[in-house]
């Protein structure tokens, strides 16, 4: 693994994921709107380049110029937590990335073979399985879908994913599942199921932020555990 791509980096999770990144050892491109929004990283970091763009305004060629650099692509891309951020466009914010990126790996060299790896949610069925969540779960999670746009945004990004990757050799994606987010300020023993364990809405798990920046850059670097789960949905938890 030389060098990674990272959207949503100045986000809670995608600053601790740069982090984590570049203390494995890592190059890291990472795509901000507003460099000064990177305020717990270090900037002056050798294997840290960043790239003050939005990425839904990219073009697929100017994206593409810096994947053929990269192995991988991994985005903690969200929408903010307030009425223009969740009702507000872009309504398809990680989606669009998502196809955004797609087409610039597949603008780039035919022989280059890339990683997507996307944060996602419990709240987002795996249906390549299927799942089959409580009933309770089923209909809140309907509400959502036609209420808050954000939740729609994560199913179908994933979906994406899943469904236009599936014959496509070259490009290979995991979708990281988080249970309900938490803060904490350093990595802890977390576990990683196929499919969650508990109801998501009624009774969601915890998964600090930097246990998903730690599975998510380790599945970036780590041949094993890529290997595990790649073309897959895992959904990520604290241990208690």
């Amino acid at each position: 693994m030389n060098k990674v791509l990272v959207l949503g980096a100045s986000g809670a999770t995608g600053q601790l994921l740069l982090e984590l990144l570049l203390q494995k050892g890592v190059e890291v491109i990472a795509v901000v709107r507003n460099s000064a929004s990177l305020n717990r990283v270090d900037q002056a970091h050798p294997g840290l380049q960043i790239l003050e763009r939005n990425i839904n305004t990219m073009a697929e060629n100017e994206l593409a110029e810096q994947i053929k650099e990269c192995d991988a692509v991994l985005s903690c891309l969200g929408h903010n937590l307030t009425f223009k951020g969740i009702f507000g466009q872009p309504r398809k914010l990680v989606t669009d990335a998502m196809k955004t990126v797609v087409g610039a790996m597949r603008a780039t060299a035919t022989d280059r073979h890339f990683k997507i790896i996307l944060m996602n949610t419990t709240g987002n069925f795996n249906q390549d399985i299927p799942e089959k969540p409580p009933l309770s779960q089923r209909f809140v999670v309907a509400l959502l879908r036609c209420l808050v746009p954000p939740h729609l945004d994560n199913e179908q990004a994933a979906d994406y994913l899943r469904v236009q990757l599936k014959q496509d050799s070259a490009i290979e994606w995991v979708a990281v599942r988080p249970d309900g987010l938490i803060n904490e300020d350093s990595v802890s023993e977390y576990e990683i199921m196929e499919s969650p364990v508990r109801n998501v809405i009624f009774d969601a798990g915890k998964t600090s932020r930097i246990n998903v920046a730690d599975f998510m850059s380790d599945l970036a670097i780590k041949s094993e555990l890529w290997n595990k789960w790649k073309g897959r949905m895992p959904v990520i938890y604290n241990k208690t």
